[in-house]
């Protein structure tokens, strides 16, 4: 039978109290407890460990060797503990964010400088993955998805919710003219996703529904590509706020077809495997994250 914690911070209690009786008050424990536990102690060891008297108690040689032993492992088990402590209390370690560049450049970097001078002892890792990417394989702690999801493995917390806009650049729309139905949007350069055909499924009301699937004349991995594309007027694209916002307030962007929009909200999550125990410097940037998006 192994020993443990307990049975070797039995046996350096009595060797510290001196007696039996005084390790009982000090372990607030009965003395014939206190007797009980020594005993099956050495019992466990097959050896003796102290020799007893009506008035005093000596270490045998074992008992000397065991006592440095006992003291270093119950110390580095305080140490270990402390530490743990300490570390729940002020968050640290690596923390591997994954995200759609746009997220990542628009909605993470901006405040990084503030989440670092917050939680300085945690080193962000941000990679950047247009597509659904396994969290194991890519040791990600953390991922920040938007739209529906399908994976049932992950847990997700949600995060915000982020309207689209369909738009275009001031000089494309001189050029080409601003279209004032949906209908009009086939006579138009249209800015879409590659291989994410969701991303292609405009939210505007029109004669067929409440969603309006495009067929883009420019293709893109990424929505930043297409911001991009957009801003050097060489089309129409749907494209989230939190990418956008500036670029709106700016001038740069102009929404359109404003009067059709559905109000549909892309759903923003943080996923991770469900049996992932959230660590202290995960719950703190989901909840810095949070607050402010």
């Amino acid at each position: 039978m192994d020993i443990n914690s307990d049975d070797l911070k039995t046996f350096v209690t009595v060797v510290d109290s001196g007696t039996l009786g005084a390790a009982a008050i000090n372990l607030g424990q009965t003395t014939s407890a206190v007797s009980r536990a020594l005993s099956r102690l050495e019992e466990k060891l097959a050896t003796s460990l102290l020799t007893r008297t009506t008035r005093r108690m000596e270490l045998t040689d074992e008992g000397h060797l065991l006592l440095k032993k006992a003291r270093n492992i119950l110390a580095a088990m305080d140490e270990a503990e402390e530490a743990i402590r300490v570390r729940r209390q002020r968050p640290s370690g690596r923390l591997r964010i994954d995200a759609a560049a746009p997220f990542i450049l628009h909605a993470i970097v901006p405040h990084v400088a503030e989440f670092r001078a917050l939680y300085p002892e945690i080193t962000l890792e941000l990679t950047s993955n247009d597509q659904v990417a396994d969290l194991l394989e890519h040791r990600t702690d953390i991922a920040i998805r938007i739209g529906s999801l399908q994976d049932s493995t992950l847990h997700a917390r949600a995060l915000n919710s982020n309207p689209l806009y369909l738009l275009a650049s001031p000089e494309y729309l001189q050029k080409h003219g601003t279209p004032k139905t949906p209908e009009e949007l086939v006579q138009h350069q249209l800015l879409g996703f590659l291989q994410f055909e969701t991303g292609n499924a405009w939210p505007i009301r029109h004669s067929g529904g409440e969603t309006l699937i495009v067929t883009p004349s420019i293709f893109a991995s990424s929505g930043e590509t297409l911001r991009a594309l957009a801003l050097h007027g060489q089309g129409i694209a749907s494209l989230a706020d939190f990418m956008t916002r500036e670029d709106i307030a700016a001038g740069r962007l102009v929404k359109i077809l404003q009067d059709y929009y559905t109000g549909y909200r892309q759903p923003i999550h943080a996923v991770y495997y469900r049996n992932t125990q959230l660590s202290r410097r995960i719950s703190c940037f989901l909840e810095f994250l949070q607050q402010k998006l």
